[in-house]
């Protein structure tokens, strides 16, 4: 029998979840790559995890709350709600270029009709989590610090994910989509709503 506290059992519990992230987002890869059937794809949507990295370490820094083994599980569902939403959005833009869309009409359209779902889905977790974010009575130190990192990733990956991400997708396709003329009309009239 081996007797100890509660700072071995946090390096420990480090440790795994320092082995588990890593692995997390390896499946997380290969099933993205199943999804689209190719790497880029697969990796365009793993662009959506620095976004929320961002926030969820901004706001663990911001609220002066330590990285726990809860802040790395929040971590790891807030990755899963920025990968949705960037498999969400490629998949619409890719639904609008078969459409024969421009590119640029086709992220256009795409992320005007998303941006109700992915917002709306950020901001019910946000709201929902609240509470726990505020809390302060007997086994807050087990969920605050899950709530204040998927609240900052949320904040910060909703954002990214609706301005930024369609701009890299648009980067990476634009060379193999020159073909279809674009519609500049339709691309200045749906930036001007």
């Amino acid at each position: 029998m081996k007797w100890t506290g509660d700072f071995e059992n946090q390096r420990r519990a480090s440790q795994r979840l320092a082995q588990v992230v890593p692995i997390s987002l390896a499946l997380i890869f290969f099933i993205l790559f199943i999804l689209f059937g190719n790497l880029k794809d697969a990796g365009l949507v793993l662009l959506n995890v620095p976004f929320a990295l961002i926030g969820g370490i901004a706001m663990l820094l911001i609220t002066h709350t330590n990285f726990s083994i809860s802040a790395g599980i929040g971590f790891i569902a807030l990755f899963g709600i920025c990968i949705q939403n960037g498999v969400i959005l490629i998949s619409v833009f890719k639904q609008n270029m078969l459409a024969k869309m421009s590119l640029d009409r086709s992220l256009a359209e795409g992320v005007a009709s998303r941006v109700r779902p992915v917002v709306m889905t950020a901001l019910m977790a946000i709201i929902g989590l609240m509470p726990a974010a505020l809390s302060t009575g007997i086994g807050s130190e087990t969920s605050k610090p899950l709530a204040i990192v998927v609240i900052g990733g949320l904040l910060t990956g909703t954002v990214l994910t609706l301005f930024i991400f369609p701009l890299i997708f648009e980067r990476t396709y634009r060379a193999e989509h020159t073909h279809y003329a674009d519609d500049l009309p339709a691309s200045r009239e749906l930036a001007a709503h």
